[in-house]
């Protein structure tokens, strides 16, 4: 079954260069795994600091290699202390 997620992240405002230079960095090794059928990176027009994936998996088990693989934990570890706010991250299967 195929599964969307939307993830929002929110960095601090001293910190945004460094948080955007983060979510960058996951894009094209994310593209390449097995399962991803989209992994695009937005940026807010009116509010910088927020940053949104927009995702989609062929499966739920590609969704959580994914969140295990090395180069999100990486960035995990580097962004960590930089957010303004915990990420707020849903999982969902489009209906319609």
């Amino acid at each position: 079954m195929k599964i969307d997620v939307i993830a929002h992240i929110y960095a601090r405002p001293e910190t945004e260069a460094e948080v955007r230079e983060v979510l960058e960095s996951y894009v094209a090794p994310t593209r390449l795994e097995d399962g991803c059928i989209r992994y695009d990176l937005f940026q807010d027009v009116s509010d910088s600091t927020k940053f949104t994936f927009i995702e989609e998996w062929t499966s739920q088990e590609a969704l959580r290699k994914h969140s295990q693989s090395a180069h999100i934990t990486a960035g995990k570890a580097r962004i960590g202390d930089k957010l303004a706010q915990p990420s707020w991250v849903q999982v969902a299967v489009r209906i319609l």
